[in-house]
């Protein structure tokens, strides 16, 4: 019990240090603004005389690149910013091993990752209800519910952000440096399309081994199959391997780093 809660006052301070941050804060901000931005142009632009409240909740799940972006700024930071400030020798100087201290920072992380999505998802749907009719959705089937689909959709994002949050975590925690962790990370986000175009499984057997090929789980929804024979548990399953090899580089050289250096 004594061991659960010291790790509970460690997750605690994690989260204290990311969310007394402006930053953190101003994240927020923007996520609230863009969507009331692009859900005012969608009614400007017409929009809001055809499509129902639902649609208008689909058509601006495109921002949720911003949620991921920011996510990888924090991630970025979690670690590195402890090297870059100094504070690293404070926090190891305590009765804590390394693996708890970055098991603390992983799970606040996480827990911000969930928080900017729910605020990202809740903030869709009430100005979407709050801008635009509630009516019988178009993008929609009839047996369809609205809300399932946008949840699942919503899934396969956050699954998405989720392991190119947990790379730039393994860069900030390898490089000791946020910018290059940010940088690799959009890397991934905005050329995965253009990797998985050019190296197609179909030509390339060994392409579908790759993160890039893997990360849109949406293509298998509804059952369908993927390129070159690929599944739904196929993706689910590289996607893990590359998770416990993000996090297992990401323990040993935090274990392993001299920090007087």
């Amino acid at each position: 019990m004594w061991a659960l809660n010291n790790f509970i006052n460690l997750v605690q301070n994690e989260n204290m240090k990311i969310y007394r941050r402006i930053r953190t804060w101003i994240m927020f901000g923007i996520i609230v603004l863009m969507v009331l931005f692009f859900a005012i142009l969608f009614r400007l632009g017409g929009g809001g005389s055809t499509i129902s409240a639902w649609d208008a909740t689909g058509q601006l799940s495109f921002l949720y690149y911003l949620v991921t972006i920011f996510a990888s700024v924090v991630a970025a930071d979690i670690v590195a910013g402890e090297f870059t400030w100094g504070t690293i020798k404070l926090l190891l100087i305590r009765p804590w091993t390394r693996t708890k201290v970055l098991a603390s920072k992983l799970l606040a992380l996480i827990l911000f990752t969930l928080l900017i999505t729910v605020l990202f998802f809740l903030s869709s749907m009430l100005i979407s209800y709050a801008m635009y009719p509630v009516k019988t959705s178009m993008m929609f089937s009839d047996n369809a519910s609205p809300f399932a689909y946008l949840l699942e959709d919503m899934l396969y994002r956050y699954i998405d952000l989720l392991v190119i949050t947990l790379f730039s975590f393994m860069i900030s925690t390898v490089f000791r440096s946020s910018g290059i962790a940010i940088g690799l990370s959009m890397f991934i986000l905005f050329t995965g399309g253009i990797f998985t175009m050019l190296f197609n499984p179909v030509r390339y057997p060994w392409a579908k081994y790759t993160l890039f090929v893997n990360m849109d789980l949406s293509q298998y929804r509804g059952g369908q199959e993927g390129v070159a024979g690929m599944t739904l548990g196929f993706s689910i399953t590289v996607l893990i391997c590359y998770v416990l090899l993000f996090l297992m580089i990401s323990w040993l050289v935090f274990n392993k780093r001299d920090v007087a250096a």
